[in-house]
């Protein structure tokens, strides 16, 4: 029978999905010792795994060359298009937030808005839905300095405890949605291979309820 194939996001995703299914009794040995493999085995349970990054992830899933992935909320919403979210493994909870420099009234102001992000897809929806005209700024690395520099009267960004923000003189101004990792599952992989897909995500099931 040929396997499942399913893609991690590589780093810490990944290793705490792979903790999950252990937890669950799969052998995750050969992927926690990749070397230059790119197709990683899983004895006994009819399952390959890659390891990739975020995007790719959801890139693989889409076009069904994976059948399934783990990947962030934050990629699916920037990223997807037409795959099926599973399950809510709920790894790496965190949330989508406005954050502006403390004391700057942001939604009182008449100008139009720069917000800088790495999330120009999920910032703009955000935006779109509240009527707002801005101009989004596509960042790389740490947004928060946007607005120290006086490039950005905003950003929008994944959000923790906070004190990344707090420490660079910015708050949160409004919650945008939570986010944590998701299983993904091919559309048509979903209908020829369901029962096979039902048996994994039951396995996942079991290594989340273990860490309960």
């Amino acid at each position: 029978m040929v396997p499942l194939r399913l893609a991690l996001t590589k780093g810490r995703l990944e290793h705490e999905t792979l903790l999950l299914l252990e937890r669950a009794g799969v052998d995750c040995a050969e992927a926690r010792n990749p070397g230059r493999r790119l197709i990683l085995p899983v004895p006994g349970a009819n399952l390959e795994i890659i390891l990739s990054k975020g995007p790719d992830v959801v890139t693989y899933v889409e076009h069904g060359v994976c059948q399934l992935g783990v990947v962030g909320k934050d990629t699916i919403m920037e990223y997807g298009r037409s795959c099926v979210e599973a399950f809510d493994l709920g790894l790496g909870a965190c949330r989508f937030a406005l954050a502006a420099r403390e004391g700057d009234d942001f939604f009182g102001s008449y100008k139009t808005r720069r917000v800088a992000t790495k999330y120009p897809h999920v910032a703009r929806k955000y935006f779109d839905g509240k009527g707002m005209d801005v101009e989004i700024i596509k960042i790389e690395g740490s947004v928060e300095l946007a607005p120290l520099l006086g490039l950005a009267d905003g950003i929008v960004d994944l959000v923790s405890t906070g004190e990344t923000l707090k420490a660079n003189g910015l708050i949160p101004i409004d919650d945008i949605c939570p986010v944590s990792a998701r299983l993904i599952v091919n559309v048509a992989a979903m209908k020829v291979r369901g029962e096979e897909i039902e048996d994994l995500v039951s396995l996942f099931r079991q290594g989340v309820g273990a860490c309960s």
